[in-house]
């Protein structure tokens, strides 16, 4: 079931019985005829994606459900709309009434859900079991933002950084771990970061930068070294030599792919994706 439904005569007992005994339920009284109805759907429509499977919103139309809604306002006391009724093991357990600012519906489901930086962590550990590696660097860079004294975020977040050969921030997370909490979770990921670090500086790299030594101006093989270099995490490094690949000829092979391909590799709003983007826009326009 999606964390987004509209509620209706045929999913109402399921969403408000079975469905709050298990997650929290936001049931919206809305109407599209009222903007600030349509404003409260829009904020929590907005919010929904950061409390993956702790929130249902159950959005009730008063227009196109009205026997419903006459009959769950007269038990709840409506006396507004939008009003938000939040449900938990099949019971009321806070009401909002009027319109509320996402800061307002943010603290209200605070006290009834799981605290921020935990349903994070959460979203970040199944981005990363999916491997979207992304998407799971940003949850775990927010919940890390949020707890950076929990030791559980820090080995996750290492464990991403890792995946995405952020070496030097995965060594810095790891060395902040007490000793009493280095389970074997702990373990692996620094295993995986030794053998990372061992492929940054191989002996393939070290022999490919002597032949670019040799032959600066076998473009060629500059792009194989990117190649490597990118593999072994070092993608600034990889960006700078196909970025002067690009400088000498735009078209040269798959140069410019290759280099949009390693920015698109980087979590958003990564400082490195940021710069070589605007080194190659120099180039192009």
């Amino acid at each position: 079931m999606s964390n987004i439904l509209d509620l209706n005569a045929d999913n109402f007992q399921q969403v408000l019985g079975e469905v709050s005994q298990q997650k929290l339920v936001a049931l919206v009284f809305w109407t599209p005829q009222s903007p600030e109805c349509v404003a409260q759907i829009a904020t929590f429509e907005r919010m929904m994606s950061d409390y993956g499977d702790y929130l249902v919103l159950a959005k009730l139309n008063c227009d196109n459900e009205q026997a419903l809604a006459s009959q769950l306002a007269q038990q709840i006391g409506l006396q507004t709309i939008p009003t938000t009724v939040l449900l938990k093991d099949a019971g009321p357990v806070d009401l909002l009434s009027g319109q509320q600012t996402e800061q307002q519906l943010k603290d209200s489901l605070a006290k009834h859900l799981p605290n921020r930086a935990d349903i994070l962590l959460e979203s970040a550990k199944k981005a990363l079991l999916a491997d979207d590696h992304n998407q799971a660097f940003i949850f775990a860079k927010q919940a890390y933002e949020l707890d950076a004294s929990n030791s559980k975020i820090k080995l996750v977040f290492a464990d991403i950084c890792v995946n995405i050969k952020k070496l030097d921030e995965a060594k810095a997370l790891l060395a902040t771990i007490p000793e009493n909490e280095q389970d074997p979770y702990f373990l692996n990921i620094a295993s995986k970061l030794e053998y990372a670090f061992n492929q940054f500086d191989s002996p393939e790299i070290k022999q490919l930068q002597q032949q670019v030594e040799e032959k600066p101006d076998d473009l060629e093989l500059k792009v194989k070294l990117a190649h490597v270099l990118d593999h072994a995490g070092r993608k600034a490094e990889a960006l700078e030599i196909l970025f002067n690949v690009l400088k000498k000829q735009l078209s040269f092979g798959d140069a410019k792919k290759d280099f949009l391909a390693i920015i698109e590799s980087l979590p958003s709003g990564d400082s490195i994706a940021t710069q070589y983007r605007r080194k190659l826009y120099s180039i192009l326009y």
